[in-house]
């Protein structure tokens, strides 16, 4: 990679990372916020779902805003908007706030995926590698993020914890701001650049782009999103009730000091489960590579369906079987994404990707976070048990449309 690659390589992980930092960070104020303030699941996830739901909405609209304005303008406008959110987060007095700020943080979140994506494209020529890096910084960013939250969060309290998270936003500000690099640098060797998104071609290309192949990759998506929002933002809270006093298997901490009141056990269990996320991303790209990704999403969406059904009474067996259990949950959460990514690309045109792209996080981060509200509901209602058993039922769907697209693809 020459200069200007790798200072936007630099520049668009850097900014990832910090999204899903963001992103994830949340499950874990979650907890803290059930016993702060008076709410219940049910509230609490209809508002984070809320801010989940923008963050996907506006992937479209931010595809069109990174054409018009630039990508690295439209970056840096999501780390201002995602540090000013979380600025505002840490002086809330109530759910409205928090309301407030996270819808604020869904929306700036929202343009980064379309504008990092399309900048990697236009100025790197060997994006292969640039899109490998890009990725494992947001996979930093979704194991990383938490644990530091999880870290801080023994120290402070959760509103400094969210005014010291926004401190990498700004040192990422600070480096774009300082940094020089080409937004066009390859688009040359492509011949020329591609003319701009206007709302008829935005329709017309869409109208195409809708084959019977793509809707039922779209209806895979929507399971996706919402069996990972709702299992996701309250399992911290979830699996709390589970775990027994870390003091019974190993000492910490001094018994009654101010960091053994502090540590909460299952925050760190939260972020081992994203950690070996990663190694399911790793295997789900293998897989997608050797057999056809519908029948890998089938597979990984049958298996989910047992882990769900069987993940309480597994956590009621204790720690070890526990462990196991959410091991198994985050390996194959995570092993979903390069199969569906792939199958995205399988059934979408190669002129209308970054399109297609666009939906797909429409689909999957917007549409899925009802996921979020239909967990703190169910959790409102039918406890934890119950809860997981309903939440089964998205990837039984899933599996269904991923052999039904399979089905449609032979013939």
């Amino acid at each position: 990679m020459n200069e200007n690659a790798r200072s936007v390589v630099l520049f668009t992980g850097l900014s990832h990372a910090i999204v899903h930092t963001f992103e994830l960070s949340i499950p874990i104020l979650v907890v803290i916020w059930l016993l702060e303030f008076p709410v219940t699941t049910a509230t609490l996830g209809l508002v984070v779902g809320a801010g989940y739901a923008l963050f996907g909405i506006g992937a479209l609209p931010g595809g069109v805003l990174a054409d018009r304005f630039g990508s690295r303008t439209l970056i840096l406008a999501c780390l201002a908007g995602m540090g000013g959110a979380f600025l505002l987060l840490s002086f809330a007095t109530g759910l409205v706030t928090i309301a407030v700020a996270l819808g604020l943080w869904g929306v700036a979140a929202s343009v980064y995926h379309p504008s990092g994506l399309s900048l990697i494209s236009t100025s790197v020529e060997d994006r292969g590698t640039a899109f490998a890096y890009h990725g494992m910084a947001g996979n930093a960013g979704i194991a990383l993020g938490p644990l530091v939250t999880a870290l801080l969060l023994l120290t402070f309290d959760w509103r400094i914890v969210t005014r010291l998270l926004v401190v990498p936003a700004v040192v990422a500000i600070g480096y774009a701001l300082t940094a020089e690099f080409d937004e066009t640098a390859a688009v040359s060797v492509d011949g020329g650049q591609a003319e701009p998104m206007s709302l008829s071609k935005f329709v017309a290309d869409s109208k195409a782009l809708f084959t019977v192949g793509f809707v039922l990759a779209m209806c895979i998506l929507m399971m996706n999103g919402l069996f990972y929002r709702g299992t996701l933002t309250f399992l911290p809270d979830v699996l709390g009730n589970f775990l027994p006093p870390i003091s019974e298997y190993v000492t910490l901490f001094e018994p009654g000091s101010p960091l053994a009141s502090e540590f909460d056990l299952a925050s760190y269990l939260y972020v081992g489960l994203l950690t070996i996320g990663i190694g399911g991303q790793y295997v789900g790209g293998k897989v997608s590579d050797r057999i056809e990704p519908t029948m890998g999403l089938a597979v990984v969406f049958g298996s989910l369906v047992v882990v769900a059904v069987a993940f309480v009474p597994t956590a009621r067996l204790g720690l070890p079987p526990l462990l196991v259990v959410s091991a198994l949950l985050g390996f194959l959460l995570f092993a979903l994404q390069p199969l569906y990514q792939a199958t995205i690309a399988e059934y979408s045109p190669p002129d209308d990707r970054g399109l297609s792209y666009g939906y797909t996080y429409l689909i999957s981060f917007g549409v899925g976070a009802a996921g979020a509200a239909v967990a703190g509901y169910l959790l409102s209602v039918v406890a934890a048990e119950g809860t997981f058993l309903a939440l089964a039922a998205f990837p039984a769907l899933g599996a269904g449309f991923s052999l039904v697209l399979r089905r449609w693809g032979d013939d």
